[in-house]
């Protein structure tokens, strides 16, 4: 078992964002919720990876192949597989917007 087969669908969903480059408050806008629970999301998600800060977990998800590494969890798994192609086609996405992506490009933020 991968360390990722223990994730749950939300922090598959946020470990894909980071790896977009959203910060957390752009997280939070995507998930309709706080930034401290993406926070929370992000500390489980460090753990079960066991990885240390956003940038390990960007090239975690990188490494396990980019936009579609969810896609490559084991059957098996208990947690629904998250859908970022039907995300993108609802708009999910706030990077698509000149606001999010400067925001995301300037952004220092950490855990």
């Amino acid at each position: 078992m991968q360390p990722r087969d223990r994730l749950s669908a939300k922090e598959i969903q946020v470990a894909t964002l980071v790896w977009q480059g959203l910060t957390n408050k752009d997280v939070a806008a995507v998930l309709h919720t706080s930034e401290q629970v993406v926070k929370n999301y992000l500390r489980t998600t460090f753990d079960k990876l066991g990885v240390w800060t956003r940038l390990e977990l960007a090239l975690y998800v990188a490494s396990h192949g980019g936009a579609n590494w969810h896609t490559n969890i084991q059957a098996s798994s208990r947690a629904p597989v998250w859908n970022a192609a039907a995300a993108e086609e609802v708009g999910a996405f706030p990077e698509t917007t000149g606001k999010a992506k400067a925001a995301a490009a300037g952004s220092g933020n950490t855990v």
